[in-house]
């Protein structure tokens, strides 16, 4: 179901320009990188024991939900079924471990870049009840497609640490981490430029 988005986000011609940059670099990438990404798909699944491609449901452009597409890194757990991942989860296998480590993991995202569910500049897709429950000007972050990385995403690279440092991580992650990716993202629209998404995309490959 989609929400209706109170504030402005990017122009006709910014959007135009972001989507068909998003378009041709996906194709491009997936080329590149199909033969590492079957591979990966192929040792996650042995090493998972299940399929090795991780789909889960995020709240997208406009709020509409799309289905997010990743290596698998991670066997389900009876003790622990929170979304919130912390450094050091038992759930993470040793393979997973390098997969998020060099994001190899991120990679079947160039597919929903290529379906226009993702941008790879933008927030991150968060599952229903973060994003899908903004109120006032901060629904402009529904303006926009999700990204692969982002400013937010950057500047948070450690978040899985800070998370197993809190007492309460998903108290932690809503009562602070949350609200500041949000101020992040909100000036990230504001002042956008293609310029800017060469950048965030610069600084995440060079890590």
């Amino acid at each position: 179901m989609a929400i209706a988005i109170e504030s402005q986000g990017l122009s006709e011609g910014q959007a135009l320009v972001k989507r068909t940059f998003d378009f041709v670099l996906s194709a491009f990438g997936l080329v590149l990188t199909g033969w590492l990404i079957l591979l990966a798909w192929l040792a996650a699944s042995l090493d998972t024991r299940s399929n090795g491609f991780f789909t889960q449901q995020r709240v997208g452009k406009d709020g509409k939900r799309f289905t997010v597409v990743k290596i698998k890194t991670m066997r389900p757990s009876r003790e622990l079924t929170t979304t919130v991942t912390r450094s050091g989860d038992p759930r993470i296998t040793p393979l997973g471990r390098i997969f998020r480590k060099t994001k190899i993991d991120e990679l079947p995202q160039l597919w929903n870049v290529l379906l226009g569910d993702m941008s790879f500049v933008g927030p991150r897709p968060d599952v229903p009840g973060f994003a899908d429950k903004l109120t006032g000007e901060e629904r402009c972050l529904l303006s926009i497609r999700p990204g692969i990385t982002g400013p937010a995403t950057l500047k948070y690279r450690n978040e899985e640490a800070l998370l197993a440092a809190a007492d309460d991580p998903e108290a932690y992650n809503r009562e602070v981490i949350w609200p500041d990716k949000v101020r992040i993202n909100l000036e990230y629209i504001r002042d956008w430029s293609l310029a800017g998404d060469l950048r965030y995309i610069w600084q995440t490959v060079v890590g």
